[in-house]
């Protein structure tokens, strides 16, 4: 959890942390637009400082993972609605994405969250690579 927050930032943190990946994604993006932000930063920070454990723990969270599409698959369209959900891209970007596979959606990731986009990918009939 961050250093100090008061009452009311640490309301809408603790609301925030039970949103999902998409609803994260989509908030990010929103505060973006916004406030004219990068979440790049922030992320970097998070990355540089890993949250607790130690040892070979603390040492595979910093490992930034790449998250890539290696084959559409037969359904297509599903993989190519999951990739524009992920990425933020439009329909065009999305698919010459998927139709130019093995190309990365996503990198930079913590492990778990790489994880996580992989299983949303696989379950929309792609082959993903972790790398």
């Amino acid at each position: 959890m961050p250093a100090t927050l008061d009452e009311k930032t640490n309301k809408v943190f603790e609301e925030i942390k039970t949103l999902s990946f998409l609803q994260t994604a989509s908030l990010v993006k929103a505060f973006e637009e916004e406030f004219g932000l990068t979440a790049a930063a922030p992320a970097a920070m998070m990355v540089a400082a890993p949250a607790g454990g130690g040892g070979a723990a603390a040492e595979e969270e910093e490992k930034e993972f790449s998250v890539v599409l290696a084959d559409a698959g037969a359904n297509k369209i599903n993989v190519l609605k999951e990739v524009r959900a992920i990425t933020g891209l439009g329909l065009k970007e999305a698919k010459d994405l998927v139709d130019g596979a093995p190309k990365e959606v996503k990198g930079g990731l913590k492990k778990e969250e790489a994880e996580k986009l992989k299983a949303q990918l696989e379950a929309a009939g792609a082959k993903v690579d972790l790398k």
